[in-house]
C-alpha cells in the first residue's frame, strides 16, 4: 500500500512524500486517514525537531509521520486484534500512549503512523494500550477533533479543590464557582468555552481575556454571553489592554472576589504572576499552556499557597477516558466543535501551515488528507467572489450552515474536491 505523507527529518524540515508502506503484522492494522487538524504542538515538533522530547534521535535517517489529531476508516486488522476491530469502521486515536519506558506517541515517533498522511500502519502499542477508539459520529471532521477536546477534558478534571476539614480534594473546576480562561480566544480557548458551558461541571460566571476586541468579538459570535445567560451562567469577554489595573478589573467582573479556577493559555511570565494575583481562598491556576523554554519559570504567591490553600496544576494532553469522554459530548452533539473550525486545506498544504502556525489567526486548520487543495480560511470561502466552481459551490454549502464547517460541507469536499 502506498501512502503520501508529510514526514519530519529535522528542524523546520517537514517534506511531503509518497513511499510503500510495509505489509502489517498481525498485531498491527492498516487505516485510511481521512482528516487531521493542525495543532500548536506539530509546530512547536517542526521547529525543534529531536530536541523535542517525543520525537527520536535519528529522524534525518528515519523520518517520521507528524499530525496527531486524526480520525479514518480501518481498512486491514491484523489477526490479533480481529475479534476488536472491524474493516471499514471509523476510528480515533488517543495520540498520549504514556508507555511506561519512553514518551512515544503517533505523529511524534513512528515511521508509518500521523495524521499528515493518506494511509498509515497503526503500530502494537496503539491497541495494547487502549488508545485505538470506536467512533460512530457523523463526520471524519469531528473526530479530528477529538483530541484537542480531550485535552480541554483532561484540563478541566486536573483541576481540584479541598474537602473541607479533610485532607481529600473534590477533582474538576468548582461547581458554580468563577472561571477566568485567560489568553482564551485561540482554538483550545474556544473548547475550553463550549465545556466550561455544556459539559458536566458549570461555574456561574465565566470570564475570557485576549489583547484584542477582534478576536474576542469573533469568539462571542460562536458562543454568545446572552445563550450563556439561558443556561444560568454569566458570560464575559474582556480585553485587558486598555486596562490599567487588570487585577482590579477582572475582578468587577465577579462582585470584586477572586477566581476559584484560572486556566492561562498563554506562556507569558506577567500573566501567570497574575493568575496568581486573582486565585480565591482554595483556588486553582492550571498552567494549560506549553512552553518551549525548558527553563521557563514565573513569580506566584508562595503566601497564599501556605495560608489560603491556592493550587497549582498543568496538563499535557488527555488520556483515554478523556478521548471517550469527548467522544461521547460529540456523538450526543453537547458540545459543538465545528465552531472551532477556520481554515480548510489539502496535504500539500499542511508543511507551510505548520510551519507558520502562530502567525495565522483564527481557530483550527482542518486538513481532508487526500485532497490538494491551498489554505483558506472559512471567512475568505463564503465572502469571495469565486471563478473556480469548486469554491462557489463550497460557499453555497457554507451559507446555508452560517459559514460553520458541517457534515454537508465534508462531504462536498471529500465527492468534488481534487485529489492529492
Amino acid at each position: 500500500m502506498k501512502t503520501t505523507a508529510l514526514r519530519l527529518y529535522g528542524k523546520e524540515d517537514l517534506r511531503l512524500e509518497k513511499f510503500e508502506l510495509p505489509e502489517i503484522k498481525s498485531d498491527e492494522i492498516l487505516a485510511e486517514v481521512v482528516t487531521d487538524s493542525i495543532c500548536m504542538s506539530s509546530w512547536k515538533e517542526a521547529k525543534i525537531a529531536s530536541d523535542h522530547k517525543k520525537v527520536p534521535n535519528d529522524i534525518a535517517e528515519n523520518p517520521i509521520i507528524v499530525g496527531h489529531e486524526f480520525c479514518g476508516r480501518i481498512v486491514k486488522v491484523g489477526d490479533k486484534w480481529k475479534d476488536k476491530f472491524e474493516e471499514g469502521s471509523k476510528f480515533a486515536i488517543q495520540p498520549n500512549l504514556q508507555l511506561p519506558d519512553r514518551p512515544d506517541c503517533p505523529g511524534y515517533s513512528f515511521p508509518y503512523i500521523g495524521g499528515d498522511a493518506t494511509y498509515v500502519v497503526i503500530p502494537k502499542e496503539v491497541m495494547e494500550h487502549d488508545c485505538l477508539l470506536e467512533y460512530n459520529g457523523e463526520t471524519y471532521f469531528e473526530g479530528s477533533l477529538l483530541e484537542p477536546l480531550s485535552c480541554v477534558i483532561g484540563g478541566f478534571n486536573a483541576n481540584y479543590h479541598l474537602i473541607e476539614g479533610t485532607y481529600d480534594h473534590k477533582m474538576g473546576i468548582k461547581e458554580g464557582g468563577n472561571l477566568l480562561i485567560m489568553g482564551g480566544t485561540g482554538p483550545m480557548g474556544l473548547l475550553q468555552i463550549d465545556y466550561a458551558l455544556h459539559g458536566p461541571i458549570n461555574p456561574k460566571n465565566l470570564v475570557v481575556t485576549d489583547l484584542t476586541d477582534e478576536k474576542l468579538q469573533a469568539a462571542a459570535k460562536l458562543y454568545s454571553p446572552e445563550d450563556a445567560k439561558k443556561d444560568g451562567i454569566n458570560l464575559h469577554y474582556v480585553n485587558v489592554s486598555k486596562q490599567e489595573d487588570q487585577v482590579a478589573y477582572l475582578q468587577s467582573f465577579v462582585d470584586n472576589e477572586s477566581y476559584d479556577d484560572i486556566f492561562v493559555l498563554v506562556p507569558v511570565k506577567p500573566v501567570l504572576t497574575q493568575a496568581s494575583t486573582l486565585l480565591a481562598k482554595d483556588g486553582c491556576l492550571n498552567f494549560f499552556a506549553g512552553p518551549r523554554d525548558k527553563n521557563f519559570s514565573a513569580e506566584v504567591n508562595l503566601y497564599d499557597v501556605h495560608y489560603n490553600f491556592t493550587h497549582y496544576v498543568g496538563t499535557s494532553g488527555g488520556n483515554t477516558d478523556d478521548m471517550r469522554a469527548a467522544i461521547k459530548l460529540v456523538e450526543e452533539r453537547k458540545v459543538k466543535v465545528e465552531k472551532v473550525v477556520s481554515h480548510l486545506l489539502g496535504l500539500n498544504a499542511v508543511a507551510d501551515t505548520t510551519l507558520n502556525l502562530p502567525s495565522i489567526p483564527g481557530g483550527k486548520k482542518l486538513i481532508y488528507t487526500h485532497k490538494n487543495m491551498p489554505r483558506k480560511s472559512l471567512e475568505e470561502i463564503v465572502t469571495g467572489d469565486h471563478s473556480d466552481s469548486f469554491y462557489a459551490g463550497l460557499k453555497e454549502v457554507l451559507v446555508q450552515n452560517n459559514g460553520l464547517w458541517s457534515k454537508a460541507a465534508e462531504q462536498y469536499v471529500l465527492t468534488y474536491g481534487e485529489g492529492i
